[in-house]
């Protein structure tokens, strides 16, 4: 065993792919601090506007990453690594994350890692908790955000593999555009997920396509809310305020039932019985008492992550860097943000 592995690891992680500016401090495997400063200027825009994401995560990411260390009771001068996200995002988000990250590289002369943004979801799984216990290898990880829903196979820590995801949008984008349609403010996800428990889950129905494989499509069942919506409102102007609740309900639950559906399909075929979550929609409640109402009907494990680890967080960034730091994974400063970046 190499002393590096010996020793105990501090590794200060950096995640601003999107709308959060998050620091996290990581002691092996375990959570020191998390720390994420939310943007709430894109609130009255109905979604994420890229220039005023990439400049408030200039003004966030110093007194972020102050917070996380002062948590931590650690200094710059304990650092083993410094991990950042290298995509995929916005990448003016990207960029000022990434920066940061070399800067203290460069001047603390510690490793520095690059690590993809969806396998810092799947793996915030294997974040160190005594009240959480760990899915085994191999696992199947359901991943659903605003811009990614994915099936992916875990066969360890280092490999991954997509058996199926979205061909088109992502499920996350279809709660954002229903809120909009529905005039409910952004983040329209946990909006959506409020109303529903107020609702009638099977009053409307909406329809899902029926696909070959391991796949989804969500744009069709975007258009069904859209054009169901226009035409209720041309005999009742006043039919979504009446019904809201109701409306979320049934969608929601068309959203969940499809999503579980073809993950249960994917369980089946591999054999896998480990089933966990992962991504800012794991954090739907629906969703997640429908993984553990499939689990328990098959005998099956679910694995749900705790609500902090759902949203973009700096510690999923951590643990990833983490496995790679025992493989000395490090990046050069060569490296640069992807927009677009597979698994793998």
């Amino acid at each position: 065993m190499s002393e590096r592995m010996k020793k105990k690891i501090f590794i200060l992680a950096i995640e601003s792919s999107c709308d959060e500016t998050s620091a996290a401090v990581l002691y092996d495997k375990r959570v020191l601090s998390n720390v994420i400063a939310d943007q709430k200027v894109h609130g009255k825009y109905g979604g994420v506007v890229p220039e005023l994401a990439s400049r408030a995560h200039q003004a966030n990411i110093v007194p972020v990453v102050a917070e996380a260390l002062s948590i931590a009771g650690i200094t710059l001068n304990d650092l083993s690594a410094i991990a950042f996200t290298q995509g995929p995002g916005l990448m003016g988000s990207l960029l000022v994350g990434t920066s940061f990250a070399k800067s203290v590289s460069l001047a603390m002369n510690i490793p520095l890692i690059a690590v993809n943004h969806m396998e810092g979801h799947v793996l915030a799984h294997l974040i160190e908790n005594n009240d959480r216990s760990f899915p085994s290898f191999p696992f199947l990880c359901l991943t659903v955000s605003g811009g990614h829903t994915q099936i992916v196979r875990v066969d360890d820590a280092y490999t991954m593999n997509i058996l199926g995801e979205t061909r088109d949008d992502a499920a996350g984008e279809a709660f954002d555009k229903a809120a909009k349609l529905l005039g409910l403010p952004y983040p329209g996800g946990p909006q959506i997920d409020r109303l529903a428990k107020l609702g009638d889950s099977i009053r409307f129905r909406f329809s899902v396509p029926h696909l070959d494989g391991i796949a989804y499509s969500f744009s069709g069942l975007k258009t069904s809310l859209l054009y169901f919506l226009k035409e209720q409102l041309m005999s009742d102007r006043d039919f979504i305020e009446k019904n809201k609740a109701d409306i979320c309900a049934s969608y929601q639950h068309t959203i969940v039932t499809y999503l579980l559906k073809i993950f249960e399909k994917a369980a089946r075929e591999s054999g896998i019985t480990d089933l966990a979550l992962a991504g800012g929609v794991s954090a739907n409640s629906s969703l997640r008492m429908g993984l553990k109402e499939l689990c328990d009907r098959n005998g099956w494990h679910p694995f749900i992550p705790d609500f902090e680890y759902c949203t973009d967080n700096a510690a999923m960034i951590g643990i990833a860097a983490w496995y790679k730091f025992q493989e000395s994974k490090f990046a050069d400063l060569s490296f640069t943000p992807k927009a677009r970046m597979g698994m793998g």
